[in-house]
């Protein structure tokens, strides 16, 4: 079993935080190289929100370098944090994500996640679980803290609390 943990810290409540990721995560996104649809929004706190996710994996999996999983947000607690359970193909696994505020005070937030990954057939966990994992969530530390960053910033330009 994969096991990754990341955390960093933002300028921003948990609450402000909290809402960046859930403006997102209630949305379809769709680029060049990820389409995740939202089959069913989940209640006020995202308690059941179940989307379909559409994204790259390495081609030597002879899907054409395609795989797709079903993701559900359980434990949504607003604004301190969720879990999310997928199970995805190819290479048939399965995997556990949990997103946490830390409130540091004077409205700074350290982001705690964790995500765990393990391939169902134990072959394949042998020999490609952690290749496949290292490819899929390569640039994820980065990209999530800086969809962040960017979110808050143009958040607080939007309520002109920033020139």
């Amino acid at each position: 079993m994969q096991d990754h943990q990341f955390d960093f810290v933002v300028e921003g409540t948990p609450e402000e935080v909290w809402d960046v990721f859930w403006s997102r995560m209630r949305t379809g996104i769709e680029t060049d190289t990820v389409k995740i649809e939202i089959y069913h929004p989940g209640d006020e706190a995202g308690n059941g929100l179940v989307r379909h996710c559409d994204f790259q994996v390495p081609k030597y999996l002879l899907s054409k370098g395609k795989a797709q999983s079903w993701e559900w947000i359980t434990e949504a607690q607003r604004p301190v944090s969720w879990r999310y359970d997928a199970i995805g193909k190819p290479l048939w696994s399965r995997a556990s994500g949990w997103t946490r505020m830390e409130d540091l005070g004077d409205g700074r937030t350290r982001v705690h996640f964790r995500e765990t990954y393990e391939a169902f057939n134990p072959l394949m966990r042998l020999l490609l679980e952690k290749r496949v994992h290292d490819f899929i969530s390569k640039d994820n530390d980065k990209l999530i803290e800086a969809m962040v960053v960017h979110s808050l910033r143009k958040r607080r330009q939007r309520k002109g609390n920033v020139a």
